[in-house]
């Protein structure tokens, strides 16, 4: 399914089996990027993309009025979500009732979801029902005042380094935004109370060993120079952008986009941020050649050896 800027206004398509009326398709939601190559980005990068999504409540991030006018968060299914749409209902902290999630489990969902200008796609870390069980531990890398996505990779590195010492994998993408994150895939039964004090036992080892480069308090005025290591998304409340979607913090509509570690040495070597930017076309052409480079999320297993935390403060 493969649309232009000359398409109608409204159109209805077929997705195994299910109607959807897509709508202001020639609406630009990025400047001279319209709505209807939005969908289309999804449709062909659904393939790698939905793997990633499966089973996971996500948030949506909605520009009605493109990157350039107000969005909103939406987390509750909205009133007129079709029944066919998977949802799963998560009770809240402070009782009430439940929210309930979208769970965009295939295709139609990622299409219907993309035509109400949900340009970002947020999943959290576990999958449902198993919603107190986190799939990865996940580092945001966040680039301070005066830094940029290279100084996150030298960070990357440092946490990577220090991951092979426990015999432990991890896995790297840009955020399509400015910085980089971090996944260190479990995919072994785990709790958060178990993977959020160990993401912060990482993140305040690196500000000990590292001061120059490394900050992990959440204190903005701390950050210029430095290398914000958000610990704080390994929580059950918490949800990160997903591999392969779309971000909408800038006019170029960049992708979230799994990278290797030559890749981000090579970066860091050629001091050239700009290597580290994907648009959509660079992403699906880079998939169709050599598929999946966050698959390792999804498939490794890996345990956590014990007292690694006492081993971090101590």
């Amino acid at each position: 399914m493969v649309y232009d800027r000359g398409v109608a206004a409204k159109q209805f398509v077929e997705i195994e089996g299910r109607r959807l009326a897509l709508t202001n398709l020639e609406k630009p939601l990025y400047p001279g990027f319209s709505k209807a190559q939005v969908i289309d980005y999804y449709v062909r990068i659904a393939p790698v993309l939905l793997p990633h999504l499966k089973d996971r409540p996500v948030t949506l991030k909605r520009y009605p009025d493109g990157v350039e006018g107000s969005f909103f968060y939406e987390k509750n299914a909205p009133k007129f979500t079709p029944e066919w749409v998977e949802t799963f209902d998560v009770p809240r902290r402070a009782g009430g009732k439940a929210i309930r999630y979208i769970l965009i489990n295939n295709p139609a969902t990622l299409v219907w979801s993309a035509n109400l200008a949900n340009l970002e796609i947020h999943p959290f870390l576990h999958r449902v029902p198993r919603i107190e069980e986190p799939a990865s531990i996940v580092f945001d890398l966040d680039p301070g005042e005066g830094t940029d996505v290279l100084n996150c990779a030298e960070v990357a590195f440092l946490i990577r380094e220090l991951f092979e010492n426990w015999k432990l994998q991890s896995v790297a993408k840009v955020s399509g935004s400015r910085g980089l994150q971090m996944y260190l895939p479990l995919n072994t039964p785990v709790t958060y109370d178990v993977t959020r004090p160990l993401a912060k036992a990482v993140a305040e080892h690196m500000e000990r060993e590292h001061p120059d480069q490394v900050v992990a308090k959440m204190t903005k005025a701390m950050r210029p120079g430095k290398v914000f290591i958000d610990w704080s998304q390994n929580s059950d409340f918490k949800t990160t952008v997903s591999a392969y979607s779309l971000r909408a913090k800038r006019r170029e509509p960049f992708v979230s986009m799994p990278v290797d570690w030559d890749e981000l040495k090579s970066a860091v070597k050629r001091r050239d941020a700009a290597r580290l930017q994907f648009s959509p076309e660079a992403v699906l052409k880079r998939v169709a050649k050599e598929g999946d480079g966050f698959a390792p999320v999804l498939s490794l297993k890996q345990r956590l050896p014990k007292g690694l935390v006492e081993k971090l403060k101590a």
